[in-house]
């Protein structure tokens, strides 16, 4: 007896928790969470590629985007989406445990970017012999971090933060400027982010790392975050997805985003 009069209290307290949860999503807006200087993929003046299937989902449910603007980094999901000033981060990568994941919309993969003048232009896996003593941009922290040191290329690398204001520090740009000039041989950065800037460069190439045999894994599949608990929410965004995968498809190729196939393996057709 004791048993079920202590459950039907945790459940007659977790019901109007519940119900806070689903109150807080707008039904006049589509509101998301963003940096406001995530370039290529975020932006405050709306160039983002991010951006743009914000606004395609929001023309679709009939109602404008709205923008809560935080720099992506510790704290960023708490006081944001959390705290219930916004409703969906549009690009958040799947597993992860501080929001509930809708299902990916693109699968893209770290790479590396060269001059295409480079004798380094032909590579394609990071255990590659020619990669040897040559600096290395890579931020630090990330998978290809991991898969560098693991080659033997430790003392190669020219490491960047992971998390900065990027509104007043540029790290994949500074290493795209350091390849361009020659200061670096290479940098490891992850595609959505080297791809669109590269595709702006004609001296640069990227080449996605598709061929890694050991170490962590090259390839992520991106979806959208939404608060724990936002079952309605999310099947709605899911539906969004599966009838709009093209027009999505179509912004990412537009924007330079490297596509792969669901399992990291090749570039998606």
């Amino acid at each position: 007896m004791r048993r079920a009069l202590i459950l039907a209290a945790l459940l007659a307290g977790a019901l109007p928790a519940a119900a806070q949860v689903a109150d807080l999503r707008s039904k006049t807006e589509f509101r998301v969470c963003a940096d406001p200087a995530a370039v290529p993929m975020s932006s405050e003046d709306g160039q983002g590629f991010e951006n743009r299937i914000a606004q395609l989902f929001a023309e679709k449910l009939g109602v404008p985007v709205a923008y809560t603007w935080f720099p992506q980094g510790p704290g960023f999901i708490r006081k944001t989406l959390r705290a219930g000033l916004c409703d969906v981060v549009i690009g958040y990568a799947q597993g992860d445990e501080m929001v509930q994941n809708t299902n990916h919309y693109y699968t893209s993969a770290y790479g590396i970017v060269t001059r295409k003048d480079s004798p380094l232009a032909a590579v394609q896996v990071l255990e590659d012999p020619a990669l040897r003593d040559h600096p290395i941009g890579v931020v630090a922290g990330t998978p290809p971090a991991t898969n560098l040191a693991r080659a033997g290329l430790a003392k190669n690398m020219r490491g960047w933060d992971l998390f900065v204001d990027r509104r007043t520090e540029d790290p994949v740009g500074d290493m795209l400027a350091q390849v361009k000039s020659g200061e670096l041989a290479a940098a490891v950065i992850w595609g959505p982010l080297a791809g669109p800037l590269v595709k702006q460069d004609p001296e640069l190439q990227f080449t996605p790392l598709l061929g890694e045999t050991s170490g962590p894994r090259m390839f992520y599949r991106i979806t959208m975050g939404v608060r724990l608990g936002e079952q309605e929410w999310k099947r709605q965004l899911n539906s969004l997805i599966r009838r709009h995968q093209d027009e999505i498809d179509a912004i990412l190729r537009d924007a330079g985003v490297p596509l792969l196939d669901d399992y990291g393996k090749a570039l998606k057709e």
